[in-house]
């Protein structure tokens, strides 16, 4: 394998976060979370939002996002999100496994963002006994094809969604590469957001995000639900850790926005250098692009991992390992095929 573009998660971890996983290795500290190392990287994950919230960090993305689901929708209910969020298709059912039987409604929308229409059509969807109304929304930010939600775009898909009564679930897997394009974190908790879990995986850490809670009443009997669902860690302050290493270095927004840059940057190269089109707007780490399955093949057997992505485009991610070196030599040998 020349180079894995295929996910960000191939990469390994940034320095800044090993660095603060070594230190945090150092000496005895407070078990289950009650450390000075999980303490601090929460109050700069509340910083960096401007917002008052509970915080608890897990081993995984998964997780993070079905316990958020389950903390908004009963097990009779259903959970609305874009058909092609992770939610949606690289779960395995979690959602519904961890609330006990939640459902998930799929809704239709451009380059993984939800249609306003296909959203207000399933709200205003009569409910009949028969089926599981919605009684959350699940957004992600960025997108699963790379696309950026501006802030009136989340407004108009929330605001329905909350004076239905229902609750919101924001995927920040890749929150960093949407701060680095622009977005704004200081308006998540303001737009309505009840429940976002912040990035560390993507963003350089090694498996493990945070689970934010705005609306500090789902924190209730939050450590027993963690518990029992095997997501509380003994030795806490090796998940918090990396993320306490990557925000006060400012290395999550810094490897956010060079991998950003380097989409960007082999995006211009398909565009300019192949027959290949982009699939989807480039605006946060991955490149989207028409390939035929003769080309797709060639390429991985050349040693350039890339992934075929649900709408059939493949799929190639920029992480913050990714140098200008190997998306040029990607470029010159995609010129080729």
């Amino acid at each position: 394998m020349r180079y894995d573009f295929g996910s960000d998660n191939t990469a390994g971890m940034a320095p800044a976060a090993l660095k603060a996983l070594v230190e945090a290795n150092d000496g005895f500290a407070r078990a289950y979370g009650a450390d000075e190392v999980t303490a601090r990287a929460a109050d700069l994950i509340r910083g960096r939002l401007d917002a008052d919230a509970e915080i608890r960090f897990v081993f995984s993305g998964t997780a993070a996002n079905a316990i958020a689901l389950s903390m908004l929708a009963w097990p009779h209910e259903a959970v609305l999100a874009h058909h092609a969020a992770h939610v949606c298709t690289d779960e395995t059912g979690a959602p519904g496994f961890f609330g006990s039987g939640v459902g998930l409604i799929g809704l239709p929308g451009f380059s993984g963002k939800i249609d306003p229409l296909a959203l207000t059509a399933a709200l205003e969807a009569p409910e009949v006994g028969h089926r599981q109304p919605p009684a959350a929304l699940s957004l992600t930010q960025s997108t699963e094809y790379g696309t950026v939600y501006t802030e009136e775009e989340l407004r108009h898909l929330i605001e329905p969604v909350k004076l239905k009564g229902c609750g919101v679930h924001l995927d920040g897997a890749r929150l960093a590469n949407a701060a680095a394009a622009g977005f704004d974190l200081t308006q998540i908790a303001r737009l309505g957001v009840d429940v976002l879990v912040f990035g560390g995986a993507k963003a350089g850490a090694n498996c493990t995000e945070a689970i934010v809670m705005f609306d500090r009443s789902l924190a209730r009997r939050i450590d027993n639900r963690l518990k029992q669902a095997g997501q509380t860690a003994s030795k806490a302050r090796y998940l918090a850790a990396p993320f306490l290493g990557l925000l006060e270095s400012h290395a999550w927004e810094d490897g956010a926005a060079h991998a950003n840059l380097m989409a960007r940057r082999l995006a211009e190269g398909f565009a300019t250098r192949s027959a290949f089109v982009l699939a989807h707007p480039v605006e946060a780490n991955a490149v989207f692009v028409r390939m035929p399955a003769e080309a797709h093949r060639r390429l991985n057997d050349l040693g350039w991992a890339c992934y075929r992505f649900d709408d059939g485009s493949v799929r190639f991610v920029c992480s913050w390992a990714t140098t200008a070196e190997a998306v040029d030599e990607l470029v010159e040998t995609v010129s080729g095929l």
